[in-house]
């Protein structure tokens, strides 16, 4: 196949690559932002506090805690925020956050308060940090050796062909002579 065809085929999969990797990204930020998260919560969860006082359901209602809660995973769902999720351990987890919230902490020692007692697997989008810097760059390391590996092999140039002739006289050569 000519090199041109090649550098077409790779442009076309950094492109993909490169599409797929901006919707990975932007998708979450659109989605909170149309407060679709919030829509999709049910209307029974802020009234599903039970043996908290009568603020606590109110401070549910806020931005800031749906903030909060679309920020931090259900431990038992994993792949849903607490915003989405219907688990018990998720309302129990709600029910935590709105109590650290009454006591007067901000949103980063609330966050600090539950990675703390969790681990950094209860943020939805874990911070960049040397322990998980592999996860975050792994894809991106494999992506760029797939690209040169393939860069290389491209490069090598195939054995000059031979012709017909000359491959008749080498495969009797190797078949000695005929009876």
């Amino acid at each position: 196949m000519p090199l041109a065809y090649h550098r077409q085929w790779v442009l076309r999969v950094a492109a993909t690559i490169g599409l797929a990797v901006v919707t990975a990204i932007v998708q979450p930020a659109y989605a909170q932002a149309t407060g679709s998260a919030a829509d999709r919560a049910p209307a029974a969860q802020a009234g599903a506090v039970s043996g908290t006082p009568d603020g606590a359901a109110d401070l549910m209602k806020t931005e800031r805690f749906r903030r909060l809660a679309s920020e931090l995973r259900c431990l038992v769902c994993q792949n849903q925020s607490l915003v989405d999720s219907n688990a018990p351990l998720a309302q129990d987890l709600r029910n935590e956050v709105v109590k650290l919230m009454a006591s007067g902490r901000d949103d980063g020692q609330i966050k600090s308060f539950l990675v703390d007692r969790y681990g950094e697997f209860v943020l939805y989008r874990p911070t960049l940090s040397l322990r998980n810097a592999l996860l975050w760059l792994g894809p991106f390391l494999l992506l760029v050796g797939g690209a040169v590996a393939w860069w290389r092999l491209g490069r090598r140039r195939p054995a000059p062909a031979q012709s017909a002739q000359e491959a008749l006289q080498h495969v009797d050569e190797l078949l000695g002579p005929r009876h």
